[in-house]
């Protein structure tokens, strides 16, 4: 089995910061604890066994914000030492559009030949327990000033936030209808106990959607349910596909993340076996070639 795997982080813990990971607790994503080691390229293709990874996305992992263009710096290193594969083939970088520096910040990243996005981490949500953020960054008049230099740099954004706020992203991804936005995690369907909460995600997906620069990746979904299953599963693939269509809907691992949770063949097996139905050319198109796409890579 062949994929594109367009969402897994690494992290040096020899050589970097990430302070989420100095004192790690346990969250409604699980034991962060279990993450507190070194978890190289290597690593992970060991993980892969009979899944061919055929190119990687690196997403941001929360390095040291003082200064999150050395992660970009190390992870170029990383894929221009890998000479055959130059795993990774896109990273996708951090910075907080908010900051003075955010401008500089950009043209840093994407000094970079494999620097291909941005991510900045947007969900709030009024229970703590899931509020990453605690304030909008979208409605801030700053924010939203550097975010429209995404365009000068051909940089994509990833988009992490949770349903309640995806009416007011495709207003952005309106007013930027030149930038991909690539939603995280399936929109991150934070409220399961009740069809309000289902009725929000779905219909929020649907506005998204609406917006011909926005895909998704069908990722993380282990996050919010850590004893899942193929059935489990099933209904948000096959409800995010059919809202944004085979053609932008691509799958990833979120690894190391969803390892506190299963496997990695166990994960795309899963994705697989969810799709058997499809053709040829749509698995293609979920697998590796949205991603190759979305990503340039």
């Amino acid at each position: 089995m062949q994929v594109v795997d367009s969402h897994i982080h690494l992290w040096d813990l020899k050589t970097h910061r990430y302070p989420w990971l100095e004192n790690p607790g346990v969250s409604f994503v699980g034991d962060a604890r279990e993450l507190k080691h070194d978890y190289l390229l290597d690593d992970l293709l060991r993980e892969a066994g009979e899944i061919e990874v055929l190119k990687l996305v690196h997403v941001e992992a929360n390095h040291d914000p003082a200064d999150p263009v050395e992660e970009t710096r190390w992870l170029q290193s990383i894929a221009e030492r890998d000479e055959s594969r130059g795993m990774p083939n896109a990273i996708v970088a951090a910075v907080d559009l908010s900051a003075p520096n955010a401008p500089a910040l950009l043209e840093a990243h994407a000094s970079f030949a494999n620097t291909r996005g941005i991510r900045q981490i947007l969900n709030v949500h009024d229970n703590k327990l899931y509020d990453y953020v605690g304030r909008h960054f979208m409605r801030e008049p700053q924010w939203r000033e550097h975010f429209a230099l995404l365009r000068r740099y051909d940089l994509s954004f990833d988009l992490q936030l949770y349903p309640s706020q995806m009416e007011e992203a495709a207003a952005l991804a309106r007013a930027h209808g030149e930038t991909l936005f690539i939603v995280n995690h399936a929109g991150m369907f934070v409220d399961r106990s009740s069809v309000a909460g289902y009725r929000t995600w779905r219909e929020g997906m649907r506005t998204l959607a609406g917006c011909r620069n926005v895909a998704v990746k069908i990722s993380g979904l282990a996050m919010f349910d850590h004893h899942w299953t193929v059935e489990s599963l099933r209904p948000y693939v096959l409800e995010t596909i059919d809202t944004f269509g085979v053609e932008r809907a691509m799958f990833a691992s979120n690894f190391p993340v969803d390892r506190l949770f299963g496997s990695y063949t166990d994960l795309w097996r899963a994705y697989a076996s969810i799709v058997d139905g499809a053709s040829d050319a749509e698995k293609d198109a979920l697998f590796r070639r949205n991603a190759e796409r979305c990503y340039r890579i």
